[in-house]
């Protein structure tokens, strides 16, 4: 049984959630996001709180995917508060990235042609200067995935650790062979 489907949200102030039937929207300062809810979960919303529980035909299922959406609500109100940030660290000599115009980020990772990612539109991207790349959204999913696909154009090889990295993400070195 699905302990965290049990706490209710709070609902902030400059959040509006409207509900209608199995689809839930989400509207705050930075955007809004909408999401199918399963079949199996009931919302309720009760003054500033979103209450969630099962349909009473399967019970352990129904609990299950209660508490999913239940966190996959609160990750969206957070989002439209707050937003996600992932950020990416480039590893090795010549590696940068830029930005080109429609959105399109530019990556020079040590091939001998740059690789061009073409970002969604909800995501913003900030390029520091030392090889790093910020991406921010509302949606921690989308922000996630790109970041994902970024990386994994050059994921950080084993023996020298260059590649592109998460921030504070930790590579382990191996010895090289001895003679």
């Amino acid at each position: 049984m699905s302990r965290v489907a049990k706490s209710p949200i709070v609902i902030p102030k400059n959040v509006t959630i409207i509900l209608n039937n199995l689809e839930i929207l989400v509207s705050g300062p930075l955007g809004s996001l909408k999401r199918i809810m399963n079949i199996c979960v009931k919302v309720v919303q009760k003054n500033d709180c979103l209450f969630f529980s099962h349909d009473h035909s399967s019970e352990s299922y129904g609990w299950m995917q209660a508490g999913t959406y239940r966190s996959l609500v609160y990750m969206m109100i957070i989002g439209v508060t707050i937003g996600f940030k992932k950020q990416l660290n480039l590893f090795g000599i010549g590696y940068r990235a830029t930005i080109e115009k429609n959105n399109i980020l530019k990556l020079y990772l040590g091939f001998s042609h740059p690789i061009f990612y073409k970002l969604p539109p909800s995501i913003k991207v900030v390029l520091l200067p030392q090889n790093e790349i910020v991406l921010t959204g509302i949606d921690k999913q989308l922000v996630g995935q790109v970041a994902a696909n970024i990386r994994s154009y050059r994921i950080p090889e084993p023996y020298k650790g260059k590649g592109i990295r998460y921030l504070n993400e930790v590579v382990r070195i191996k010895e090289a062979k001895k003679k």
